[in-house]
């Protein structure tokens, strides 16, 4: 049995992972898919002072109240940041890490370095898609039933893991047992960002041919990528 950590990215909660957590809990293994702070379930706690850094160490301090060793933690889209910051800050519980067409900024960049398109809500402390932009942009490839669940469950992310430089002193100057997976139908992060993670990891290379969101449209796929590694 492994212990899996599925960690969301930007509008999400810990739901878009239950499709894969599914199959990977059916397959043996114990798996978490928290939604994190000020997100989804969680918007009620939306304020100021939430960042990448602050989740990461909520994930990292999930890992220690649980006393949770040899962990794989799996993010996709924004929660690649979350990820690497978690695996920075509890080293010593990781085993492996899956960057699940996820973002992999160097310490220093921000995501507004990359993902530059404007968001339809913005508040001081979050920002977001609306419904009409969920369903007619991020998740248009989804088929019709499965679209319209999923824009229904789209909340604001904090206004800061977009436009604060990530701080990651150590993550990429450390050894990990990685894997990067790249989905060729989606505009972000993109094949060269992807790339270039896979490189500075010396990870494996995946592919899926699918959109940016593959918990949802091929669970089945990405589940084996995440347990094999």
């Amino acid at each position: 049995m492994t212990t899996f950590v599925l960690i969301h990215g930007a509008y999400q909660g810990g739901w878009i992972w239950g499709p894969v957590a599914e199959r990977l809990r059916a397959a043996g293994h114990r798996v978490y898919h928290p939604s994190l702070d000020g997100c989804a379930e969680r918007a009620g706690a939306m304020r100021p002072g939430i960042s990448t850094e602050t989740h990461g160490q909520e994930i990292a301090q999930l890992l220690f109240h649980e006393d949770l060793h040899d962990v794989v933690l799996a993010g996709t889209s924004s929660g690649g940041m979350v990820m690497a910051s978690a695996a920075e800050q509890a080293a010593d519980r990781v085993a492996r890490v899956v960057f699940a067409d996820a973002l992999a900024l160097m310490h220093g960049e921000k995501i507004r370095d990359i993902v530059s398109r404007p968001a339809a809500i913005n508040t001081d402390v979050a920002l977001g898609p609306s419904r009409e932009d969920a369903e007619g942009r991020l998740f248009k490839d989804l088929p019709d039933d499965l679209r319209r669940w999923t824009a229904e469950r789209v909340s604001l992310h904090p206004h800061a893991c977009f436009h604060q430089p990530v701080v990651l002193e150590k993550f990429w100057d450390m050894k990990w047992d990685a894997s990067v997976l790249y989905c060729t139908q989606a505009e972000n992060p993109g094949e060269a960002h992807q790339r270039r993670c896979a490189d500075a990891l010396g990870a494996r290379w995946h592919q899926l041919d699918t959109g940016h969101y593959p918990m949802l449209s091929t669970p089945d796929e990405l589940a084996e990528i995440i347990e094999k590694g």
